[in-house]
């Protein structure tokens, strides 16, 4: 129900228009016509006004309405490409009222839908933007994964980039197992040899040999000339890390020899190497210059072992006494040596390992079966 007063709607001001532009005079035409009215009377004139009057009200009647349906049909056009409908601000009566308010209903939720649509845009353009910024970091963190890489193995840059623990590449002490691995005679056949293929030689051997480091999660310190450091058991234990680098030992000295047997094939100068491993305690971190640094490890334990890789002969593996206390008990078998290091008090306690006939065994043991006993042993 209606709270405003009572308007006429569109469809009866048309039916009133037509009934007094059309049936009114018809019917007043017809009761003179009854009334057999010859002469022109009072009675015909008023008659007369009244047509004209009835006439013209309802003509008046319907260009107002006519005129309310042009303004309305003109202003509910659709707008240009870009513009915003507005809502009518026009006075109408009856269905076009109606009309009117349906449209200004329309033009709202439009208008309400098209708020949404540059809200979602912006959405989506911050989307874009996010995700623009992830496929960047996601390209620079595989561009870090694939530098180090060439350090460490594929598995401890994994653990590495995951890693949430922020003191990760912070100094600290830890017990770590130290590699040196070093050509022997490396001088004299570097001067046998033009520097290219010198080059060559030591590409084609430290490709195998840092393979084998990063297959038993071990980190590449550094490459010095002709010698390999390697670290292991810095994100593990005392005793994995040893065991690691005792096997990672084993693997480089029999890879060494079937690459020799390789290069005596192919008629090029052949070399023999030592490894010496120790374990302790050391600091690892980060050491150098504000504009170059180098994450490794410094200690004694270090300095042990670069002094044990000196005394490894051709094919041997000279490990220290911690380091052997985390092998298998098959592993005691050999003779235990003392050895006397400048600058140091104590002697150094130490075993030799040695590489025969393309598998590495200890001095002093009785059958070929040992050796593939202490592969098992290890790998346990």
């Amino acid at each position: 129900m209606r709270t405003k007063k009572q308007e006429l709607s569109f469809y009866r001001k048309i039916r009133i228009s037509l009934g007094l532009m059309g049936i009114l005079p018809f019917l007043l035409a017809m009761y003179l016509l009854l009334q057999e009215v010859e002469t022109p009377s009072q009675t015909v004139i008023v008659s007369a006004a009244l047509v004209l009057f009835s006439i013209l009200m309802g003509f008046v009647l319907l260009r107002k309405s006519s005129d309310q349906l042009t303004s309305l049909a003109r202003e509910i056009s659709l707008p240009g490409p870009g513009d915003v409908p507005l809502p009518l601000q026009m006075e109408v009566e009856g269905e076009l009222k109606d009309i009117a308010t349906n449209f200004n209903r329309m033009v709202a939720q439009l208008n309400q839908a098209n708020r949404d649509i540059q809200s979602r845009s912006v959405q989506l353009r911050e989307f874009a933007r996010s995700l623009s910024d992830s496929y960047e970091q996601l390209e620079s963190e595989n561009q870090l994964r694939v530098h180090l890489c060439r350090y460490v193995g594929k598995d401890l840059v994994e653990k590495l980039m995951v890693s949430n623990d922020s003191n990760l590449l912070k100094n600290e002490r830890r017990i770590v197992t130290v590699m040196f691995a070093d050509i022997r005679s490396f001088t004299a056949i570097a001067e046998q040899i033009e520097p290219e293929e010198v080059l060559a030689m030591l590409n084609e051997y430290f490709t195998i040999m840092v393979d084998i480091v990063f297959k038993y999660e071990g980190m590449l310190d550094k490459l010095v000339g002709d010698q390999i450091m390697a670290v292991f058991g810095h994100l593990s234990s005392e005793r994995k890390g040893a065991r690691a680098a005792v096997r990672a030992a084993f693997e480089m000295q029999n890879a060494a020899v079937a690459l020799m047997e390789k290069r005596a094939r192919d008629g090029l100068p052949v070399f023999e190497i030592g490894i010496g491993i120790n374990t302790g305690s050391a600091i690892l971190g980060s050491v150098g210059s504000e504009n170059r640094k180098d994450y490794t490890v410094i200690g004694d334990t270090v300095n042990a072992a670069a002094r044990l890789e000196k005394h490894a002969g051709e094919r041997e593996v000279v490990i220290g006494e911690r380091t052997c206390k985390h092998l298998p008990p098959v592993m005691y078998v050999g003779k235990r040596q003392e050895l006397h290091m400048k600058n140091r008090l104590e002697p150094v306690g130490c075993y030799t390992l040695t590489a025969k006939k393309k598998r590495v065994v200890i001095p002093e043991a009785r059958t070929n079966s040992l050796s593939s006993h202490l592969h098992a042993s290890l790998a346990s």
